[in-house]
């Protein structure tokens, strides 16, 4: 079967020429991953890593399972088939539609194919995003239901989900239902499923919930918060560290809203006075988001902060979280040994969480009896033993360190150590054979040091025990799309105390502009600052003599530790970041 795109006649399914490759031959491309070998974007190695996976999963794509391991981007997978098909890539942003066009369509049709009309072209065909082109059948369901002859251009998977997000979620479906939801009061509880449209018959409260819960995936949110004010209640979504104002709902709306979300997360609707907590999912296109859920009673009634799990992007891989070489030199040795704690810092929010899993995936194995104990169990991850503390019955960190103790474990994660029993009985646990990884809040490395003697940990143990320290931050990315060069005098950064001698390099600063697709920000997206510090003899006796966090900090600096500040301005000198950005985290 053939279509015609834009005047000229293709057929999907025969193999497209491939441009001149470095040693002047034409080859003939059938499939998305030798593209990927032509362009360079894998390797045979990572080729045969995947085509090894692919045995345990013989029905997924192996383009696909490429995505799935980190070898390639989704924009490298959809550039790709692009080339293949001899198709037309797009970036997708929220300014590329036209809402008449994409009425064309219906919801539940766009998110069943994994397409969005974007317009009309000049010689009447709809021009139409999809992941999957090739898809015939896709193609004719458009083209009967639309009327139009179909034009696809590719894009990347995860761009049109969080756009189908974003689309269904705003605009005049919400002023619809915030009409229709004016006179209503709070309703009963009804399953949510967001993976297809709301129903017609479902109730107004239920359908305004579950466009804020789409909007805020479409925008990548981290947290969504739902705050009464004295005329209104205002919704804003935590977007790359950052709170912005989405929406406001009138306050006659406030405990509709309020005693939804606390029925999904399964919290007492009548009590109003005291702060709760739950949790609850939602499947949006066949992946699962996970909600955790928080009540705190304020002087214009009860605000409610919604954390976004999203375990199908859940970054588990050392080497993106923004470690750099020489960091995960010093780091490496420490989580490859059979016994010891590693402890991680920092706020709340600043990815401790997400480290540690990434260092138990590399630690992960059949030989390896891995239990971890948290609160709550943020990612599930295959082949760990994960313990979700209870403190209702009685089930708190420390009496499930106890008890996980007596299963044989090789590998110990403890969520947080928030009292003198778990930091004893952590500590004691890497004494006595077993590998302990555990987060802890202090602002640096050489900081957890003496946090544990204030906890009652003596000096003696902690010096024996822990055998490294990483505090880290989360800052922001600039879009590479809109980014621009910018110099910086050297007198300004020697003003700051940049450290040059690091800059192995040079200087690459660049400053953010702001663009469509970054929503005007100049920043997409998050990477981590670290500061590891690998607690050597001479800091050992230094805890033994009950040191100052000051005087750890220099001599940890003296052999090799790079200073949190500095691992951003670093960031910053490499394009990553902006300095404005980095000193600000800090």
């Amino acid at each position: 079967m053939s279509y015609e795109i834009e005047g000229r006649e293709i057929e999907l399914r025969r193999n497209i020429p491939y441009p001149e490759v470095p040693d002047g031959k034409r080859v003939g491309v059938e499939k998305v991953t030798d593209v990927l070998l032509y362009q360079g974007k894998v390797s045979e190695e990572q080729m045969r890593l995947a085509l090894d996976a692919q045995k345990d999963h013989p029905r997924k794509d192996l383009g696909k399972i490429l995505l799935t391991l980190g070898f390639i981007s989704g924009a490298d997978l959809a550039q790709a088939q692009a080339q293949r098909l001899g198709l037309d890539f797009v970036e997708l942003t929220e300014g590329d539609f036209d809402q008449d066009v994409v009425a064309l369509v219906p919801e539940r049709l766009m998110r069943k194919h994994g397409a969005i009309p974007l317009r009309i072209s000049r010689t009447r065909h709809l021009v139409v995003a999809m992941s999957d082109p090739g898809n015939l059948y896709a193609l004719e369901d458009l083209r009967i239901v639309s009327g139009y002859q179909i034009t696809p251009v590719v894009a990347a998977e995860d761009e049109i989900r969080n756009l189908q997000s974003k689309i269904f979620a705003t605009g005049e479906r919400i002023t619809k239902i915030l009409e229709e939801a004016g006179g209503d009061g709070a309703e009963d509880d009804v399953e949510l499923d967001l993976g297809i449209a709301a129903r017609p018959d479902e109730k107004p409260i239920i359908r305004l919930v579950s466009s804020i819960l789409q909007h805020a995936v479409g925008d990548g949110a981290s947290d969504i918060h739902i705050e009464p004010q004295a005329r209104e209640v205002t919704v804003r979504f935590r977007v790359d560290g950052v709170l912005r104002e989405v929406m406001s709902i009138p306050s006659k709306l406030q405990h509709s809203v309020t005693a939804r979300v606390k029925l999904l997360a399964e919290l007492n609707i009548a009590e109003k006075r005291l702060p709760q907590d739950g949790r609850f999912s939602v499947k949006i296109d066949d992946q699962r988001v996970n909600f955790r859920v928080a009540s705190l009673p304020t002087a214009y009634g009860e605000k409610v902060v919604l954390r976004l799990l999203d375990t199908a992007n859940v970054e588990v891989d050392l080497g993106k979280l923004g470690f750099e070489q020489r960091d995960y030199e010093r780091f490496e040795p420490i989580f490859r040994r059979p016994y010891g704690a590693t402890l991680v810092t920092g706020p709340t929010g600043s990815g401790k969480s997400t480290t540690l899993y990434a260092t138990l995936k590399e630690l992960n194995s059949p030989e390896k009896n891995i239990i971890t104990v948290e609160d709550p169990v943020e990612y599930k991850i295959p082949g760990l033993n994960q313990v979700q503390i209870n403190p209702k019955v009685g089930l708190t960190f420390a009496s499930g360190l106890r008890n996980i103790l007596r299963a044989d474990p090789d590998i110990v994660m403890i969520g947080e150590i928030r009292d003198k029993d778990t930091a004893k009985i952590s500590v004691e646990a890497a004494l006595t054979g077993h590998l302990v990884l555990a987060t802890l809040h202090t602002n640096d490395a050489p900081g957890a040091l003496s946090r544990l003697t204030d906890m009652g940990v003596e000096p003696f143990l902690t010096s024996s025990a822990v055998d490294c320290v990483i505090a880290q931050r989360l800052v922001r990315k600039l879009c590479d799309r809109c980014e621009e060069p910018v110099e910086i005098e050297r007198e300004i950064l020697e003003g700051m105390e940049f450290p040059f001698g690091l800059a192995s390099d040079g200087l690459h600063f660049h400053k953010a502009v702001g663009c469509r697709r970054c929503g005007g920000s100049g920043y997409r997206g998050r990477t981590g600052i670290y500061e590891v510090m690998v607690v050597s003899d001479e800091i050992r006796k230094m805890i033994l003599q009950r040191s100052s966090a000051g005087e750890i900090s220099r001599v940890a600096e003296s052999q090799g530790m790079v200073r949190l500040r500095d691992d951003g301005l670093l960031k910053a000198a490499k394009g990553i970041t902006t300095i404005e950005e980095a000193l600000k985290t800090l």
